[in-house]
């Protein structure tokens, strides 16, 4: 599934929202109203959007991330803070979760209380395209199905360059582009048709995973996100497929 990060701006542009156009002044708010309809049935949901497979793909993107007790982390669109637990637990330093939706940070701040789960984490609502963070202040940033909900994609990545100290490292996991077209019409059966019904009958809101889903195919294929993250200064940038492409982690570092 996805956690929320988006921005605002200037009626005159355009953004996507799913496969509509909308003015990119409006989609921060389309967005946040998708999050605030599914927050209480957030964790459920995502392991019936991936039948239960996201919890691997964390695992390896954490694996990738190896983290360190002296390495403090922001991590952005961190919704329920699922990263940001599950970071802590592999012995992680300090986590800043980000995150532009009020429900869904409520929900993560409860749930890790409730687990005696919420030592060295601190939540802060945020603007993935304008993190108040300082400068050059974090040595990773994550980012966990949320950067396609973003409205300048570009922004945010530099924003991401931008709180990261030199030498510190950026990681994003996304639904991406399956590598097999054998894959295809299945993927797109589940996506299209399975999907919106369980998010109607489960979370009570077909609309919105209608647009989750339509988003997953709005967002640039594993090559373009590459290309688009060495535009703006993430250097050494490069890829893993999950699932056959399914899903991808992106890494890349300031140097």
């Amino acid at each position: 599934m996805v956690a929320s990060g988006t921005g605002t701006g200037p009626t005159h542009e355009k953004a996507d929202f799913g496969f509509r156009e909308v003015p990119a002044g409006e989609k921060a708010g389309m967005v946040r109203g998708v999050f605030d309809s599914v927050a209480g049935r957030y964790d459920l949901m995502n392991d019936l959007m991936s039948l239960g497979v996201h919890r691997l793909w964390k695992a390896a993107f954490l694996d990738w991330l190896a983290p360190r007790g002296d390495a403090r982390l922001l991590d952005v669109a961190g919704g329920t803070g699922d990263i940001a637990v599950r970071y802590r637990a592999r012995g992680g330093g300090p986590v800043i979760v980000c995150d532009i939706n009020h429900a869904m940070i409520e929900k993560g701040v409860e749930r890790a209380e409730r687990r005696q789960e919420n030592d060295g984490i601190s939540w802060v609502c945020g603007d993935a395209e304008a993190l108040p963070v300082p400068d050059g202040s974090v040595d990773a940033y994550t980012i966990a199905f949320g950067l396609r909900n973003v409205t300048r994609l570009d922004k945010a990545l530099a924003e991401a360059r931008r709180v990261l100290r030199p030498g510190g490292r950026f990681m994003c996991l996304e639904f991406s582009r399956p590598a097999l077209a054998a894959l295809d019409p299945l993927y797109d059966f589940y996506s299209f048709k399975l999907l919106p019904e369980i998010g109607h009958w489960v979370a009570g809101d077909r609309d919105a995973y209608v647009y989750l889903v339509e988003s997953i195919r709005q967002f640039p294929d594993q090559e373009s996100l590459k290309d688009r993250m060495a535009a703006v200064g993430l250097e050494r940038a490069s890829y893993r497929n999950l699932s056959g492409g399914i899903a991808a982690i992106h890494s890349a570092w300031r140097l």
